[in-house]
C-alpha cells in the first residue's frame, strides 16, 4: 500500500508561482512511477508530469513552466509551477504506480494510488 499527501496549493495571481509537494509512504516498489495530474470540474483529469526510472516527462502545456522532482530521502515529489495562468486553475493530484517504465505513456487507470488533491487557483 501507498499513502500520498499533497500540500502547497493556494491562490496566486497570473504570472505567479506555486510549489506543490507530495509526501509518500508505504511500499516504495509501488512508487516506481510518480505523477502529477490535474482536474477541472466537469472535465477529464489531465496528466501534468511524471517522474520515474531516471526520467521526467511533461504535458505540452507544462513544458518549460513546470518542473517535477523527487527527494528520495524525504519520500517527496515536488511540482514547481511558474508563470501560472488562469488555465492552470484545477485540483492537482499526486499519483503513484508500480510500472515497468514509460511513466508518462501509461493511462491514469494504471496509477493505483492517489492523494486527496490540492486546489490551485490562478486569478487574473
Amino acid at each position: 500500500q501507498v499513502q500520498l499527501v499533497e500540500s502547497g496549493g493556494g491562490s496566486v495571481p497570473a504570472g505567479g508561482s506555486l510549489r506543490l509537494s507530495c509526501v509518500a509512504s508505504g511500499d516504495s516498489a509501488n512508487r516506481q512511477c510518480m505523477a502529477w495530474f490535474r482536474q477541472v470540474p466537469g472535465r477529464e483529469r489531465q496528466k501534468v508530469a511524471t517522474i520515474g526510472f531516471g526520467s521526467t516527462t511533461y504535458a505540452d502545456y507544462a513544458q518549460g513552466r513546470f518542473t517535477i522532482s523527487e527527494d528520495n530521502a524525504k519520500n517527496t515529489v515536488t511540482l514547481q509551477m511558474n508563470n501560472l495562468t488562469n488555465e492552470d486553475t484545477a485540483v492537482y493530484y499526486c499519483a503513484a504506480a508500480r510500472l515497468g517504465g514509460a511513466c508518462f505513456a501509461r493511462p491514469q487507470s494504471q496509477y493505483a494510488y492517489w492523494g486527496q488533491g490540492t486546489q490551485v487557483t490562478v486569478s487574473s
